[in-house]
């Protein structure tokens, strides 16, 4: 059996983060998130830094052109930083079962054909998810919803481009799951059994 990749997309304020770290803790396997951009600046020569201020957003880089060359257009240096990165994404998958989180990775494994892939979208309501931010930044109302808005329409924006698919969108995903319904350790229990009916439990 292949490995299982569990890629985990998520709403801003959701708690997929943590949801998809507890998920690699129950199943002890690799959990990828920042890590995902190291790797990409390790493999690709490139500062960490540099992947990390443009960590899942597009279209922000004709003023770093200088990285490539002064005659690539802006969307050329994207895709070239969206490969590296697909890149060290396909190198992880390849070490064995494993979580990863955002960064379009679903998309990046499926084509790929080399791993069975798993795709989960965590989300919740609103109000749940501006709770949830005010309690875990110290923001207020207002500056939590503003911060939940922008996040989404980033991440939405960065996956849309790159996979022609719909981020959060329900027929895009194989399970979508609400945290405030059984919590972020029930949810992430409900996934694991989701997970193993999907494929047989000693191929995680």
């Amino acid at each position: 059996m292949k490995n299982v990749i569990i890629c985990v997309g998520r709403n801003f304020g959701s708690g997929g983060h943590v949801v998809a770290k507890a998920i690699a803790e129950k199943l002890s396997i690799p959990f990828y998130d920042g890590e995902l951009i190291t790797r990409a600046a390790q493999e690709s020569g490139l500062s960490k830094d540099f992947f990390k201020t443009h960590d899942e957003v597009r279209g922000v880089f004709s003023t770093i052109k200088t990285y490539f060359s002064n005659s690539w257009s802006s969307s050329e240096v994207d895709i070239e930083l969206f490969k590296y990165q697909s890149e060290a994404i396909r190198n992880i998958a390849k070490q064995g079962s494993a979580v990863m989180v955002g960064r379009c990775c679903d998309y990046v494994l499926r084509q790929s054909g080399e791993v069975n892939v798993l795709s989960v979208f965590i989300t919740a309501p609103l109000e749940a998810r501006i709770e949830r931010v005010c309690d875990r930044e110290g923001l207020s109302r207002e500056a939590a919803e503003d911060k939940i808005a922008r996040c989404d329409r980033r991440r939405e924006t960065y996956y849309n481009h790159y996979t022609f698919g719909n981020w959060g969108y329900a027929s895009n995903y194989d399970i979508c799951i609400d945290t405030s319904i059984l919590g972020i350790d029930a949810t992430a229990d409900y996934i694991i059994g989701f997970l193993k009916q999907c494929f047989e439990e000693e191929a995680i």
